[in-house]
């Protein structure tokens, strides 16, 4: 615990000089994105490159056809439902990722499955980011192991309810220099009510800096995500090594008793080539891999 707490205070400093450092500096244009580096998670056709678990049920068993794709967008039903009864799922894609832009358009639609879990679920759902291994999620886990960005629509009612919060099933957030107590952080968005569409951005650099977008506009900021904490049941501990911090994982896309549209999921790689001299250069990475730098042969001597 000792190392942990050093090294979290070590981390804390340097993400403050960091910031000083970039407040002292005038801010350069942004790097221009290639067209086709964006990958389009979701194809528009169907479930491609995406695994449901759902608990009570195996991984990859779509229960209920919970997750399905009609008119080119992913819907998030329950009409197959006698009860929801605590199966919680999410949708996972097939490739971890650390440092990225994620993109989700979504918006919520009708009304809540039968025996839903309460009406904090009411317009409630969200994407899981530096998500555990799903083959690491056990049969009736409710949640996995994340940090989630918090989708919420309006109840209607005159109550302000933002969109794009954090909480914490299974992990830790710092805010500010200290371990946040709560499981869930509200941003500074405006309420959304009704069906309308919604775009949700995520700015995520590792285990460094995470940052929450609603149509363009900064809304939350929070850093150093770990393992720890609870709010996530019958998992295995040994998924969950307290005061680790979480570099990279998966993404999923969650069902949580309300039925949900998403019609675009799209991530913009943030690590790679960071060599000039490579033809797979790009300026706006900012996490170097250099294994994956392609270099153009030398013409052959005639």
């Amino acid at each position: 615990m000792m190392r942990t707490a050093k090294a979290l205070a070590m981390a804390c400093v340097l993400l403050g000089a960091s910031s000083v450092l970039a407040q002292s500096k005038p801010k350069p244009a942004a790097p221009t994105v290639p067209a086709g580096d964006w990958i389009e998670l979701f194809n528009g056709r169907d479930l491609s490159g995406w695994t449901p678990k759902i608990s009570k049920h195996e991984l990859g068993e779509n229960f209920a056809d919970t997750f399905r794709v009609q008119n080119g967008v992913l819907q998030v039903r329950y009409d197959k439902y006698r009860s929801f009864d605590s199966q919680f799922g999410h949708l996972f894609y097939k490739t971890p990722y650390s440092y990225y832009r994620l993109i989700v358009e979504y918006r919520f639609v009708g009304e809540q499955a039968k025996g839903h879990p309460g009406a904090w679920a009411f317009r409630n759902s969200g994407a899981m980011l530096h998500s555990q291994d799903p083959k690491t999620i056990t049969r009736d886990q409710d949640f996995p192991i994340s940090i989630e960005g918090q989708f919420l629509g309006g109840k209607s009612d005159g109550k302000a309810r933002s969109t794009m919060n954090v909480c914490t099933p299974g992990t830790e957030i710092v805010v500010n220099g200290s371990l946040y107590p709560e499981h869930c952080l509200d941003s500074a968005s405006r309420t959304f009510d009704g069906d309308q569409w919604v775009r949700a951005e995520f700015l995520v650099l590792g285990s460094g800096q995470i940052t929450h977008f609603v149509n363009g506009e900064k809304v939350l900021e929070y850093a150093l995500p770990q393992f720890g904490g609870g709010v996530v049941h019958n998992h295995d501990p040994a998924a969950q090594p307290t005061g680790k911090l979480i570099e990279g994982g998966y993404i999923s896309l969650q069902s949580e008793s309300h039925p949900i549209d998403f019609r675009k999921v799209s991530l913009l790689n943030l690590a790679g080539c960071m060599d000039p001299k490579a033809g797979n250069y790009r300026a706006y990475y900012v996490k170097s891999e250099p294994a994956t730098c392609q270099y153009a042969r030398p013409a052959a001597t005639p």
